[in-house]
Formats: structure tokens, sequence, C-alpha cells
């Protein structure tokens, strides 16, 4: 797991912030030593957060002592929860999610959520609706390798079981 994402790990649970990572850093992370071998990363990640005043409050505080200088407009806008926000003035460039296409609510997305190195990371499908929702042209051709991905790692539970 890259150093960013350990970081985002220790401060966004250590202050109880309910979060998912919905990306790159995600599933992918099961089989691969760093997140990098995987094609689709991109250089930023992404957080998919429940939308909640208390939830947002927390938020801005750990990515405060993150080192990120949010401004006072982003900072009302994550305790809000506005749909998408990216914030490049930090140690990294992180994509606040509150609203992910194809994901209904976050609650059923927690649900289904699973655990890579203690960090919560959306389940391979709720990946895949995402993507496919959003239907860029990156997301189109990151399907199919996500589709394998998700039908070895399956597989690879059953075997584990």
């Amino acid at each position: 797991m890259p150093d960013f994402a350990r970081s985002i790990r220790w401060r966004i649970t250590g202050a109880g912030v309910r979060g998912i990572c919905p990306g790159g850093l995600g599933m992918p992370a099961f089989e691969y030593k760093q997140a990098e071998e995987f094609p689709d990363t991109t250089q930023d990640t992404d957080l998919f957060v429940d939308r909640s005043l208390e939830n947002g409050r927390a938020l801005v505080e750990a990515l405060r002592e993150l080192d990120f200088d949010l401004t006072a407009e982003e900072a009302a806008e994550i305790v809000r929860g506005k749909d998408f926000i990216q914030l490049k003035n930090g140690p990294f460039d992180l994509d606040l999610v509150f609203a992910p296409d194809g994901i209904e609510q976050f609650e059923d997305a927690w649900k289904r959520h699973v655990d890579v190195q203690d960090f919560p990371v959306c389940h391979i499908d709720d990946i895949i609706a995402s993507k496919q929702a959003a239907n860029r042209e990156r997301d189109r051709e990151a399907l199919p390798r996500l589709r394998a991905f998700r039908d070895y790692w399956m597989q690879k539970r059953k075997q584990d079981q």
C-alpha cells in the first residue's frame, strides 16, 4: 500500500470517519503487492464518504491533521457532503465522493465493503457498478480487467473457505 494510502487509513479510520476506498487502491490490492502494478491505478486516490454532518466535520479535522490546506469553502463543502470534491492542496491528491455513480446509498456499500490492510474498501461488485454507471471511456476500458479480477477473487475466496 502506498504511503499516502497508509496516511489516509491511519488518520481517517483513527478519527472515526466513515469512508470507503472505491477505486484503484481498492480491491486489486488483494493480489498486487503495490497498487501501482494494477494498470488502472491513477495518481490520486478516491474516498467514498458517508454524508452526515458529524462525519463531514470529522473528515475536515482528519484532513487538516494530514496537512491538507483546506479553504473555508472546501471545509463547508465537505461538511455538507457536496457530491464530488477534488483536493490538490495536501500531501497527495484526493477525490472525495459523496455520491458515486452506480451506488445508491453509502450504507448499502458499507454493508458489502471488505477490509484491505485494515482499510474499508468497496466490494468489487460496487466498483464495477460504479464504472458501468459512469460510462467514461477509461472506465469502459477497465471493466474487462475488473471483471476478470472479480472472477479470480471470488474463486480464491471459495478455495480459502
